[in-house]
């Protein structure tokens, strides 16, 4: 596990790793592009803004020059009475005067209701719940239609072979002519089915001055609560002014007139609510400027609108061209792009909506703020989300003069989805091409990290191997040709271990040299001290020749410990390998180590296996004699020294060891070199210790294709060596 967690510690820490991370920098790239791209949506919704405004002063400009289209609107009251005026919805698909209230069902929300607020007449006190009706009204250009849902908890139509039309539940449709001239007409049915329509000259009990018509279609069908009747009137027949007045009747026998409520006042064309029907004419200007890509509006000062050009579904404005005719990526690449990355995309970015909801889509009143600033005169432009927050729609409103008074209004919006789609687009060629460029950065950074990486491990390698762990120098190293800096470390790396092999080579050659330079004056000395002997008879003189001849032999015994090393090492070139069994001959060494050391105890513990290998034994007894050597030395007294012997691995492993002093901390592999000695005082004596016993059995176990290591016991106690050989079917040749 340690192995392991150092392996992936040294792999994270390493120059690859790191340059990885640093490559993370080039993920800034995605942000700063994403938060520029962002920016220049703002610039283009500013942009838009004003290519907005300048739509809207030219629609402005274009209905200023034909103030015929806002004749009506002149004369408009400057307040409006709720329910008393009236207002027209555009058609949006026709509508068939059956009584069935499908096709109004779209108009729905545009519905009002009257109640008691326009009660004309009533004998007894209203109840609400007894009566009340909706009005919705609606204008296809050539005729006005109108929906009249009666609540009426006791309908009472018109009796069969009578001429009276008032004496039953009817509505009288009072209106005033484009000429001015006021109107009215009655509606009232005998059964539910198309509706009998009278003209009324003077006064509805007046029979002689009232006249069938079929100027107004009408229909009228009974209901569970009442009735509903849908008339149709041609645009020709109506004016500025129309009221809308429903008479009921609740008593079947004397049928009087219990309750009118009405729209407005019928009594005189003063006292009619006003109508605003949407102009055809304004929405035909409209749609011949409009190219669609927005949505225009035209209102009244009172917002109310007279005609709409376009869909904001499509008013996605004019950045949406740059799109829509861009060709789309086609075969692999259209593929990674639509299935894999726009996917991951917009994860992050907006998707703009496929359907836009609009709550004004079928607005009768445009109530924006934009509006309302410009019905006084002032250019406006407002941004608005969708009920559902999903999309920005921009309006921009101008007004609409006849001379110096504002008239209306033009109103044109749009929505930004041909920004955000821009935008997106323009997100997702810069991510390609960063993505592209990140992982191409990626890519080249590492391979180029890969590579100095590897440059430096075979430095590292080269170094490691050049040098044993006992710093002798196996080989050279190449220096590199290349001229950056690690080419640099490796030349210089280069002449440091040449130096340190000429260091070595001189420090191995100094123990023969001195060796050699040193015994002919020693022979000398020692020759001289012995004929001094013979001719000096004082005992104070024979006392120091004595001393003398003494360190002449302790002088004479270093030298042959200083050449024993090289002897051995040039012996290793004659010497002849021949199959032993190993066991064998450590046994026999431990027998002859109890001769030799009399006082010592040793104790061998050899388990069972096969130990035949392939060497020298005489090296391997020299071996083993070092070793118990200088355990016997270090040994603590009544302490027996063990020797250990098993298999492992196919390599017989021999482990000597003794209780007493430990090892200075980090000194296990030095004490394997030559001339390293670490002794305190108390295991000093007058033999020579050059610490060489350990560096001879390092090069007899190195020259066995083998290795030995020192360490501390590990109960504290002592010391153990360790020696491994292979055994014969481990061995090379």
């Amino acid at each position: 596990m340690k192995f392991i967690t150092e392996k992936v510690w040294r792999w994270v820490s390493g120059i690859r790793t790191k340059v990885v991370l640093l490559s993370g920098l080039l993920l800034l790239l995605p942000f700063i592009g994403y938060n520029y791209v962002w920016e220049l949506e703002n610039v283009l919704r500013q942009g838009q803004e004003q290519t907005l405004m300048g739509s809207a002063r030219a629609f402005s400009m274009a209905l200023n020059q034909q103030p015929e289209l806002f004749e009506r609107q002149q004369n408009t009251k400057p307040r409006l009475e709720e329910g008393k005026d009236l207002y027209a919805l555009a058609l949006k698909s026709p509508i068939d005067i059956d009584g069935a209230t499908l096709d109004w069902d779209r108009y729905q929300t545009h519905r009002v209701n009257y109640a008691d607020a326009h009660v004309i007449f009533s004998r007894t006190p209203y109840q609400r719940t007894e009566l009340n009706f909706d009005l919705i009204m609606a204008s296809d250009g050539d005729d006005l239609y109108a929906l009249i849902d009666i609540v009426d908890k006791t309908p009472i139509l018109r009796r069969e072979n009578t001429a009276r039309i008032d004496r039953n539940d009817h509505l009288v449709v009072t209106l005033t002519t484009p000429q001015g001239e006021l109107k009215r007409y009655a509606v009232s049915a005998k059964q539910s089915g198309k509706a009998d329509i009278y003209l009324v000259e003077n006064t509805i009990d007046d029979t002689e001055q009232t006249f069938p018509s079929e100027a107004i279609n009408g229909w009228w069908q009974e209901t569970a609560q009442g009735h509903v009747i849908e008339l149709a009137i041609p645009d020709w027949l109506v004016g500025e002014k129309l009221s809308f007045a429903y008479y009921d009747v609740t008593n079947r026998y004397n049928r009087d007139i219990e309750t009118i409520l009405a729209t407005s006042n019928p009594r005189s064309a003063e006292t009619l609510g006003t109508l605003l029907v949407p102009s055809p004419d304004i929405e035909r200007v409209l749609t011949r400027m409009n190219d669609e890509s927005s949505r225009v509006w035209v209102v009244d000062q009172h917002g109310r609108v007279l005609a709409k050009s376009g869909d904001l579904q499509s008013a996605n404005g004019v950045w949406e061209t740059t799109i829509k005719y861009q060709e789309a990526p086609s075969g692999l690449m259209g593929w990674i792009q639509n299935n894999i990355l726009n996917p991951f995309y917009y994860r992050l970015l907006e998707r703009p909506p496929e359907k836009i909801i609009d709550a004004m889509h079928n607005a009768a009143v445009f109530r924006g703020v934009e509006a309302q600033q410009a019905l006084i005169g002032r250019p406006y432009a407002n941004w608005r989300l969708t009920p559902d927050e999903s999309t920005t729609i921009l309006s921009a409103a101008y007004p609409v003069k006849v001379g110096d008074t504002v008239v209306g209004a033009v109103v044109v919006e749009e929505t930004t989805k041909g920004i955000k789609t821009l935008r997106n687009k323009a997100l997702e060629q810069l991510f390609n091409v960063l993505l592209a460029v990140i992982c191409t950065g990626v890519v080249v950074l590492l391979l180029f990290g890969s590579h100095i990486s590897r440059r430096v491990r075979k430095l590292r390698d080269d170094a490691e191997s050049a040098i044993d762990s006992q710093g002798r120098v196996l080989h050279q190293l190449e220096p590199a040709t290349s001229k950056d800096e690690i080419g640099d470390l490796s030349r210089t790396l280069s002449t440091m271990v040449t130096r340190l092999s000429d260091y070595n080579a001189y420090l191995e050659k100094m123990s023969s040299s001195l060796s050699h330079e040193l015994r002919t004056p020693v022979a000398v000395v020692r020759s001289s001290l012995e004929n001094l002997a013979f001719v000096t008879k004082e005992e104070d003189q024979l006392r120091y020749i004595e001393r003398a001849q003494e360190g002449v032999s302790r002088l004479a015994t270093i030298l042959s410990s200083m050449t024993e090393a090289t002897r051995l090492e040039q012996s290793f070139e004659h010497a002849e390998h021949t199959e032993f069994p190993l066991d064998k001959v450590v046994s026999g060494c431990v027998q002859g180590y109890e001769y030799a050391y009399p006082g010592q105890g040793f104790t061998l513990h050899i388990k069972n296996g096969n130990y035949q290998m392939s060497g020298v034994p005489e090296y391997i007894a020299q071996l083993l004699d070092k070793l118990v050597a200088n355990a016997v030395e270090f040994h603590q007294q009544d302490t027996n020294v063990e020797i250990y012997m098993l298999i492992h691995d196919n390599m017989a492993r021999i482990t000597v060891s003794n209780i007493g002093p430990q090892l200075p901390e980090n000194m296990g592999n030095q004490l394997l070199g030559s001339m390293v000695s670490v002794r305190e005082e108390k295991h000093k004596s007058d033999k020579p210790h050059l610490g060489l016993g350990l560096y001879v059995a390092r090069l007899v176990a190195e020259f066995h294709q083998g290795r030995l290591s020192i360490t501390n016991r590990p109960d504290g106690k002592g010391v153990n060596v360790t020696v491994w050989l292979p055994l014969a079917s481990t061995q090379t040749t």
